[in-house]
This record gives structure tokens, C-alpha cells and sequence, in this order.
């Protein structure tokens, strides 16, 4: 449980550092949740399924920072290298941009399960992360409850370090500092 927590935390922490340097990205996330979810509600479990364009960001951001870029299974011999395979130019169209587009292409199934061997952010096979669900429902749930109540910025314009530090978990060198801005027409849904 530790362990999903601290990979939740610093995938989420990604996903926001991403929107944030993708100002675009965040937007249409926004309008989805706008339209989805509206301007007077709260983000509830049964929206979830419903926002394609958030699963892509999630999906995206795991492909280029992906909480566990290393796997190496006990008594192995075989690493697994998560973060080069996202990053491979002959599986990807621009493997170093951040382009959740290519997650919604009805004829990519790409999912967390480890099935297609050019998208393991959880790893695959008999070691792969037996969290899955919980984490990809915790993601949804905070990051759509994030973007949809509230603007983000960087606190006086400051520059977005978008360097990792390598580890058991790729965290980002520098923490993300963001200033939220309520965007939600009804304030009493803040209280």
C-alpha cells in the first residue's frame, strides 16, 4: 500500500507538471470535465468512465514518466526498462512530446495490463502491479476532482522545471508549487 501511494502521488504530481507545460492539454481536459460533469456538480465515480480526454493525459504522462521505470524481478536476468521502451522512436511518433492524442485513437488499445509490450507502466506478466485498479481509479477520481474545480498556474510566472530524478520511483528533481484558482460557479461545492 505504501508503495501505491508514493506512485500515485508522483504520477499525479507528473500529470499536473504536464498540463501545466501544456496549457492546451489542460484546457481540453477542462472543457470535458465542463461538459461532462458541469460547472454546478462535483466529479462522482460514474463520470469517470466518460472522460476519454483525461485517460489520455494519464496515459501519456505515464508513457514519458513512468512511476517505475525499472523493473527487475527477483533471480531475473532480464531487466525491463519501462522508460526507454516509452521513449523508443520505432514504436512512437515523436516519442519526447507530450501528445495524449495518440491515446485516443479508437484503433490503440492501449490499457494498464501489460498486454502490449510498448506500454508497460505497470509492468506485465506474472510481476505486474497488483494495484492496477485502485491506482488508475485514484488518478482519475483526484486529477478530474483537480481540473475541474480549480485553474492552475505557477506562482509568479516562475519557469517549470520539468527534470526527473532517477530512482525506485522517477520523481521530479524539484517539487511542483502550483497556485490553484476556483473555477467552479457554485462556492458552496468548495466547502
Amino acid at each position: 500500500m505504501v508503495g501505491g501511494t508514493d506512485t500515485t502521488a508522483t504520477i499525479g504530481e507528473w500529470v499536473l507538471t504536464e498540463l501545466m507545460q501544456h496549457p492546451e492539454e489542460m484546457i481540453r481536459v477542462q472543457e470535458e470535465l465542463t461538459q461532462i460533469v458541469g460547472l454546478n456538480n462535483l466529479v462522482e465515480e460514474f463520470h469517470l468512465p466518460k472522460l476519454h480526454h483525461l485517460d489520455a493525459v494519464i496515459k501519456e504522462t505515464f508513457r514519458l514518466h513512468p512511476p517505475v521505470p525499472l523493473l527487475v524481478p527477483r533471480r531475473s536476468t532480464i531487466f525491463l526498462n519501462a522508460w526507454a521502451i516509452h521513449r523508443d522512436p520505432s514504436v512512437w511518433d515523436d516519442p519526447l512530446e507530450f501528445r495524449p492524442q495518440r491515446f485516443l485513437n479508437p484503433s490503440n488499445s492501449f490499457d494498464y495490463q501489460g498486454n502490449k509490450f510498448q506500454f508497460l507502466p505497470f509492468g506485465s506478466g506474472r510481476r505486474i502491479c497488483a494495484g492496477i485498479p485502485l491506482a488508475e481509479r485514484m488518478m482519475f477520481y483526484v486529477l478530474a476532482s483537480f481540473l475541474h474545480s480549480f485553474d492552475w498556474k505557477l506562482p509568479n510566472d516562475k519557469k517549470l522545471d520539468v527534470s526527473d530524478k532517477f530512482g525506485i520511483v522517477t520523481k521530479k528533481n524539484t517539487p511542483l508549487i502550483a497556485v490553484p484558482t476556483p473555477r467552479l460557479s457554485n462556492l458552496e461545492l468548495y466547502a
